[in-house]
């Protein structure tokens, strides 16, 4: 800090000198310079002196004595070299400011008000001479005599709250009075919209304890709106997104639309751009719509495009949807816009279930959207479809489509449908590469599972996995024990995948009774045991249950069963390490 503080000052001084001082002058003070910073104190007071000497007023030289002769103990030194350079340049506000630093540092407050009356007067209409008393008074630590000072000059010169509230504020800051700080602040934010990120800055460091205070002296009845906007900051930057956006709204409300109502939109969505939360995300979207309609294009197309996103991150698909619609109708919008608009909302109505009117704009003559999209729209169309149950509608979707992705969706369409052969043929004409990691594993699951079945068609099957799809797992848990408990006992005949199929997903769900359930059909498919890999991977599975259950001890009996009597499974790395977590869970005795 002291480094900065010397280059400011002598930053400070080589100014002064380029307004008309001799290049001796300016040799000198830079000497003096470069002995202050070298430690040299004496000596740098003694070059300073001597040029005082030709040049009473020099500023630089009585600004270096100001910062070396206290730590020489010296200071009355500098009081009336300070009044000589005053009453040849009365007019200087610094060498004023200077004289009363003096006056305080010697501890004459008597006398360092008479100077501050004295400079008042000459300038009636100013609030230097307040605000450098006021300074002086607080660098001795007067706080008191401070406030008073610059509450005086609130009352002499007029101009309501905003007078002096920024010297006001920061003092209440230094006292640790938040609330207070918050008030001169508002104060301030309400008479110059350009105070508002000083302000913001300033209180964002807060205390907790005392936050709710502060948004309080903010946001009562008789506040301006620039006041509102500056408590919204606040509440987004304290991570309370819902909360700063209604504020932000009440303070739109209340004022015609500007350009700085543009720029408070356009702020908030830029700090809203840190709160990495889906609140965070939904306000950041709902400020930059708010911000399009204020700006011409193509800024107001790019920024609703953004809304979108940020929408959608924040779970917002309502607000996304007419966000999309919006700029999917904007003539303006650039051919690609339009095209990433229309995509994006398709894809919105598709995942809130609105299947008829995805499909109507999907295949509507002159839609914008590109090939690609449209593929890969009617993909996802049709695995909606097929999930709700209506495969006859989903399979018109992907006629004529050979891609992968298709193939595989077409598999799911025949496994709903029963038709067992059918899906493993589509599942192995896929391959195992097809679309996601996830959907891919998905796939290769229920291959697996399907072709330990004998039959080349299993209506209850499809039923079961449809009513899965569907979302009712508790449903699908009953459907899937039924359907098991028609299937041949032993290995070969696929009960036991089922039921394993049938414990998984009553794990999934949690909770005491689904994972009763769960413990109950992996013993039945332990107890079956077989050559496939149902038995080992129930067990894993019975074991993960027990220690979610806390009942550890438990677990690794079973993990260690695994081990031991299914050697070969490529399960025993994975209940190698299930068993080191679960010992690490039983307590020592």
């Amino acid at each position: 800090m002291q480094r900065s503080l010397r280059a400011g000052f002598a930053a400070l001084a080589f100014a002064f000198l380029g307004t008309g001082a001799t290049p001796a002058f300016g040799q000198a003070i830079g000497q003096g310079f470069e002995l202050e910073r070298g430690g040299r104190y004496a000596d740098a007071a003694s070059v300073y002196l001597t040029t005082l000497r030709t040049d009473p007023a020099n500023l630089p030289a009585l600004l270096g004595l100001e910062r070396v002769l206290p730590v020489l103990s010296r200071l009355p030194e500098l009081l009336p070299l300070v009044q000589r350079a005053r009453e040849r340049v009365p007019d200087n506000g610094t060498l004023r400011a200077l004289e009363l630093r003096v006056y305080a540092g010697l501890n004459e407050p008597d006398s360092l008000e008479a100077a501050a009356r004295r400079w008042a007067a000459i300038v009636p209409r100013s609030d230097a001479p307040y605000r450098e008393w006021a300074l002086a008074l607080s660098d001795r630590r007067m706080f008191d005599d401070a406030r008073r000072v610059l509450l005086l000059g609130r009352r002499t010169l007029g101009g309501g709250a905003a007078t002096l509230a920024i010297e006001l504020a920061e003092l209440e800051q230094r006292l640790d009075n938040w609330e207070g700080a918050a008030r001169e602040w508002g104060h301030a934010v309400a008479a110059a919209a350009d105070m508002l990120p000083q302000a913001s800055s300033q209180l964002s460091e807060t205390p907790p304890p005392q936050r709710a205070r502060v948004l309080t002296a903010l946001t009562s009845a008789d506040v301006a709106p620039r006041t509102q906007r500056l408590a919204a900051e606040l509440q987004l930057g304290w991570g309370q997104a819902a909360e700063a956006w209604r504020l932000l709204e009440q303070s739109l409300a209340a004022t015609a639309p500007s350009n700085e109502t543009a720029t408070a939109l356009r702020r908030f969505a830029d700090l809203a751009g840190a709160v990495a939360t889906p609140a965070g995300h939904r306000v950041r979207g709902l400020a930059l719509e708010r911000w399009a309609d204020l700006v011409p294009s193509p800024l107001a197309e790019r920024a609703r495009a953004e809304a979108v996103r940020e929408l959608l991150d924040g779970g917002d698909r309502v607000g996304a949807r007419a966000a999309l619609e919006r700029l999917a109708a904007d003539s303006l919008a650039p051919a690609d816009a339009k095209g990433m608009a229309e995509a994006a909302l398709l894809e919105v109505l598709i995942a809130d279930g609105q299947l008829d009117a995805a499909e109507r704009r999907l295949t509507a003559e002159g839609t914008v959207l590109g090939g690609d999209d449209r593929v890969g729209l009617r993909l996802q169309l049709a695995r909606a479809r097929a999930a709700r149950g209506e495969l006859d509608r989903a399979a018109k979707l992907l006629a004529g489509d050979s891609s992968v992705a298709a193939l595989a969706e077409q598999g799911w369409i025949a496994l709903y449908r029963g038709d067992l052969r059918g899906a493993t043929e589509a599942f192995r004409a896929a391959g195992p590469y097809a679309g996601a990691r996830a959907a891919a594993t998905e796939r290769t699951a229920m291959l697996a599972l399907v072709q330990q079945i004998p039959a080349d068609s299993l209506p209850e099957l499809g039923e079961a996995l449809l009513t899965l799809a569907r979302g009712d797992s508790a449903g699908a848990v009953t459907a899937l024990r039924r359907v098991a408990a028609n299937l041949e006992p032993g290995g070969g005949g696929g009960r036991s995948e089922v039921l394993l199929l049938a414990g998984q997903v009553a794990a999934r769900r949690g909770g005491p009774p689904n994972e009763a359930t769960a413990i109950a059909v992996f013993d039945e498919v332990v107890r079956m045991g077989g050559p496939g890999a149902a038995a080992p991977a129930a067990e894993l599975e019975w074991a993960r249950v027990l220690v979610r259950q806390g009942r550890a001890a438990e677990a690794v009996q079973h993990l260690e069963h695994l081990i031991l009597s299914y050697p070969g499974s490529a399960f025993v790395p994975e209940a190698r390490r299930e068993l080191e977590r679960a010992r690490g869970a039983v307590p020592r005795s």
